[in-house]
């Protein structure tokens, strides 16, 4: 009786194995081909997608070009683009080339683009004496009730 269990465990995991392998050479046991990079082609063909990018954004005005809102249907056609030209030469998007081209892109139209920052200033002293006092004193306030309770159970009992 106790043959036949051990047999199906013995035969797990020659059955996994062998699962594993359909999932790995694919039903039909053929390995599937792998096409290499075409690095010179992606690069012979990203230009024209930054070609494309300069004469939409001569559409728009240069003093708004850091506005996104602006040029973001322009700047997604871009992308894609992009994407769409690295996947034709067998390559992944995005690729240390694209992203090179990218940049220069974007140092192009976008340079001049600075975030401001924000001056942070401290609130007037009559508000931030407020503003510490207030927990300062609920906590005192807190700790004697708590011990004035505390006191009161004592002389209850």
């Amino acid at each position: 009786m106790e043959a036949p269990g051990w047999c199906r465990r013995r035969q797990l995991p020659v059955l996994l194995l062998w699962v594993n392998g359909l999932m790995t050479l694919g039903f039909t046991g053929a390995r599937q081909q792998t096409n290499l990079c075409n690095e010179s082609l992606m690069l012979e063909k990203l230009p024209a997608c930054g070609k494309s990018f300069e004469e939409m954004m001569k559409k728009v005005d240069s003093k708004k070009w850091c506005n996104l809102t602006e040029f973001i249907m322009y700047y997604d056609n871009f992308t894609q683009c992009t994407e769409r030209e690295a996947n034709n030469a067998s390559c992944f998007w995005p690729n240390p080339l694209a992203e090179g081209f990218i940049t220069g892109i974007h140092k192009q139209f976008f340079s001049n683009c600075t975030s401001e920052k924000v001056h942070w200033e401290d609130p007037p002293d009559e508000i931030l004496i407020t503003l510490i006092l207030i927990p300062v004193m609920l906590t005192c306030a807190m700790i004697t009730l708590v011990v004035w309770c505390s006191k009161r159970s004592d002389i209850l009992v």
